[in-house]
C-alpha cells in the first residue's frame, strides 16, 4: 500500500471521528479511545462503525467491533480490510 493511501485512511478516519463525535481534529490521535477519551457512548460507537463502513466500503462484523477501542485500532482495521479505501 502506498504511503499516500495510508495517510488518506488516517485522515479520513480522523475526519469521520470528528464529525460523528463532535470533537476537534487536534483532540483525535491514534492512541485515543472512543469511549474514555472521546466520550462516545454505545449508540455513538454504532454510528461511528456505520460511517466507517460507508466511507470505506467494507463491513465490520459485530464481533470485530469490540476489538476496535481506539482511533488507531480503527485505522489499522480499515487499512487491513479496505480494498479501495481512497
Amino acid at each position: 500500500m502506498k504511503t499516500t493511501e495510508t495517510d488518506n485512511i488516517e485522515t479520513k478516519v480522523i475526519a469521520i471521528v470528528c464529525e460523528q463525535l463532535d470533537v476537534r481534529a487536534e483532540d483525535v490521535s491514534p492512541s485515543k479511545t472512543f469511549t474514555d477519551d472521546l466520550g462516545a457512548d454505545s449508540l455513538a460507537i454504532v454510528e461511528l462503525v456505520l460511517a466507517f463502513e460507508e466511507a470505506f466500503h467494507l463491513k465490520i462484523p459485530d464481533a470485530e467491533v469490540d476489538g476496535i477501542k481506539t482511533v488507531g485500532n480503527a485505522i489499522d482495521y480499515i487499512k487491513k480490510h479496505a480494498s479501495s479505501a481512497a
